[in-house]
């Protein structure tokens, strides 16, 4: 379970763009993780065009943004090229990553259970400390909130 001001779990990910991204090779930036369930759907479509439209206020502020779902990188590319996201798409195929964020959880959807990505956004300080969590997303105005508060 993630608790503010502990370390974050070091991860490394492939990226839709071409390279592996780990956590202990960002330190001295701020990173933002927003785990979203799927590539082109409705939510998570505005909640990553909605990081896009500001990532450079986040850029300003030494942050860092990367998208994580358990989406393979050939969705991850399509996704991001569709509409032109700015940041890289992190895959967690095994949903490994997604566990030791605490954001692999039981859904329900139509009277159906199910395991899946509780959309969640993590920051992480520069020294890979659990800074802010925003649990069960709502996702209007979302980005904003975060930049805000950074």
């Amino acid at each position: 379970m993630l608790q503010l001001g502990h370390p974050a779990p070091n991860f490394t990910m492939a990226s839709d763009q071409g390279n592996d991204v780990s956590l202990k090779n960002l330190r001295g930036s701020t990173v933002v993780l927003y785990f979203y369930p799927k590539d082109d759907t409705p939510g998570c479509t505005t909640e990553s065009c909605d990081f896009r439209d500001q990532h450079t206020e986040f850029k300003h502020k030494g942050a860092q943004i990367f998208g994580v779902s358990c989406d393979d990188i050939t969705s991850h590319k399509k996704f991001s090229s569709k509409f032109s996201l700015s940041f890289p798409l992190l895959s967690d195929p095994d949903n490994s990553v997604c566990t030791s964020y605490g954001v692999w959880k039981e859904r329900e959807m139509n009277g159906r259970k199910y395991m899946g990505i509780e959309r969640t956004t993590v920051v992480i300080d520069g020294e890979g400390n659990v800074a802010r969590i925003y649990p069960k997303v709502n996702v209007p105005g979302h980005a904003a909130e975060v930049l805000k508060e950074l």
